[in-house]
């Protein structure tokens, strides 16, 4: 009976960790720690959360890198997430990781391909808002990341600049934040937009960035605008699409 104890300890402590598949980078740690718990139960792959302080200096050994920064993006980090993407790196980028603070970073809305207009929001500066209920619709309805275990709650008119409207599955957000007027440049395909009535001014707002892919070398980047607080991580359709953003395998250009 020892000698069996002693060998079944040496093959636990022989078992390897397994190593993770994800690094998240963040500076707001619940609402990840959510998205890493769902993306163990339903993929089982692994994550590690980090600060952007913390990040490894080899990125090249994660098959995605998920960013969520509301703070100041470090320069360091910064040029280590744009090189790890142009090398064929898949970046995941959420909610504030494009915001206004960001306006100053040397490299990273050249990078995405955005740009956040100043001047006021009806003459499209751009304009966040926290504490609204929002829809985000699916503009993608045949794309793997909008629609792969994805179980939309609703649909609705959403109207695309020079369209006519179209009936397209949708969810709601409660107690999120709206980013209105992100300019986009460059090519990308588009996945999600928004639909907000802006409550003080009656305003309905129809927008296209909420969601979408774009190539960077031999990468590609992957931007989701909901993720205010762990609310939104905790709405099914939501976190489905964000783990099948990290999971998707984009084709070879």
């Amino acid at each position: 009976m020892k000698i069996f104890t002693v060998v079944l300890s040496l093959v636990f402590v022989a078992m390897p960790t397994l190593a993770a598949q994800v690094l998240i980078v963040a500076d707001e740690f619940p609402a990840m720690q959510e998205l890493a718990r769902q993306l163990k139960e339903q993929e089982g792959w692994e994550s590690r959360i980090v600060k952007q302080t913390e990040m490894p200096t080899d990125l090249k050994t994660f098959r995605a890198v998920v960013v969520y920064i509301h703070g100041k993006l470090l320069p360091e980090p910064e040029k280590a997430m744009v090189n790890y993407t142009h090398e064929g790196g898949k970046l995941v980028a959420l909610h504030h990781s494009i915001s206004s603070g960001k306006r100053t970073n040397a490299l990273w809305f050249e990078f995405l391909g955005v740009e956040l207009p100043k001047g006021e929001v009806t003459q499209g500066g751009y304009q966040w808002t926290e504490g609204v209920t929002l829809d985000i619709v699916n503009l993608a309805t045949n794309h793997f990341v909008t629609t792969h275990k994805v179980r939309y709650s609703a649909s609705g008119q959403f109207v695309s600049p020079g369209t006519a409207a179209r009936e397209l599955p949708l969810f709601t957000l409660h107690d999120s934040e709206v980013y209105l007027n992100h300019k986009l440049a460059g090519e990308r395909t588009l996945l999600l937009g928004l639909r907000y009535k802006d409550a003080k001014t009656g305003r309905e707002w129809h927008q296209e960035h909420a969601g979408w892919i774009r190539r960077s070398g031999r990468g590609v980047i992957y931007y989701l605008m909901p993720g205010h607080s762990i609310r939104d991580f905790q709405e099914q359709a939501y976190s489905r699409i964000v783990i099948n953003a990290i999971v998707h395998q984009p084709a070879t250009p």
